[in-house]
């Protein structure tokens, strides 16, 4: 709360404001407590309160700038990005309306739309002009928010998406909820729950196969998300072939215990694309595991150093 009331005063000493670090955090405290916003957009209201209190339109609201997302520096900034929606999420409260993944040539970054701003919802594999964004920060990772002055404009074009390839290596701890025999939204392709799709309600979906797991090196973790094709060859299993044992069990969480079965605790190396927290798996390839003798060499060389 205190770097908050910080990055508040900070804002208003600049447009010579003064206000008591009480009267601040009391006013954060009731959007974030007591109605649960959301820390940056708390923020923002605050600022707004206060700017309208003492007749003053931030400069920033004079107009918006475009730029690619690697370009996204400082929260409080008013921009426009031309991006593909690589990823939609639940909403973690009534008052988002959307959040997902969007990206361009330069990366990828979180985007948040609020149920206020009334806006029309973005789809999965579009692209899209977006402008007069917010830019926010949270723990050192920065995001967009579309509210009620913001801008959808579909692109004919598809934008092209720049990753950072990456590699990782460790024990496969976890194989995560959504693995294996999922159904996919005909219209967004958004994987459904009970044949519902959080966009387009209940609908008849396609079935896909996929895996959602973890991997751990002994010192750090790393989300991994594995498609089809790649699932198909690390199972030795068909999407044909996992349709048909979930239909035999009557149940597709077979198809899940598998993957579990047949991957958990082995050591692969894996490569791709690192998307926010996810790894892409390209390539993936089985590891033999550390060997006690390995380890005792480990331990000798360095007591020898």
């Amino acid at each position: 709360m205190k770097e908050l009331v910080d990055q508040i005063q900070a804002r208003l000493r600049d447009q010579k404001i003064e206000v008591s670090d009480e009267d601040i955090e009391s006013r954060l405290k009731k959007l974030i407590v007591d109605f649960r916003v959301p820390e940056g957009e708390a923020r923002r209201s605050v600022l707004n309160y206060f700017f309208k209190e003492h007749g003053i339109v931030p400069q920033a609201r004079a107009g918006s700038v475009k730029v690619k997302i690697a370009e996204i520096k400082e929260s409080g900034k008013w921009v426009d990005l031309e991006v593909k929606v690589l990823d939609l999420w639940e909403p973690a409260s009534e008052t988002i309306s959307q959040t997902g993944l969007v990206g361009d040539i330069t990366g990828s970054m979180k985007f948040v739309k609020w149920s206020k701003s009334e806006l029309p919802n973005l789809e999965l594999g579009r692209s899209y002009l977006l402008k007069k964004l917010v830019t926010d920060e949270f723990q050192g990772r920065f995001s967009v928010k579309l509210n009620r002055t913001s801008q959808i404009e579909p692109l004919d074009v598809d934008v092209e998406i720049g990753s950072i390839a990456a590699e990782f290596s460790g024990a496969l701890v976890d194989v995560q909820k959504g693995s294996g025999l999922i159904k996919r939204c005909p219209v967004c392709k958004r994987s459904l729950a009970k044949g519902v799709c959080s966009e387009h309600g209940k609908v008849d979906g396609t079935y896909d196969l996929r895996i959602k797991a973890v991997l751990d090196d002994g010192r750090r973790v790393q989300d991994l998300l594995v498609n089809r094709e790649t699932t198909e060859r690390l199972l030795n299993l068909t999407l044909e072939e996992a349709k048909q044992m979930a239909m035999e069990a009557l149940d597709h969480e077979v198809v899940h215990s598998l993957i579990e079965s047949k991957l958990m605790g082995r050591y692969y190396s894996i490569t791709g694309p690192r998307i926010d927290r996810y790894l892409l798996v390209e390539s993936i390839n089985e590891i033999p595991p550390v060997s006690r003798t390995q380890v005792d060499e480990l331990i000798a060389s360095a007591e020898v150093a």
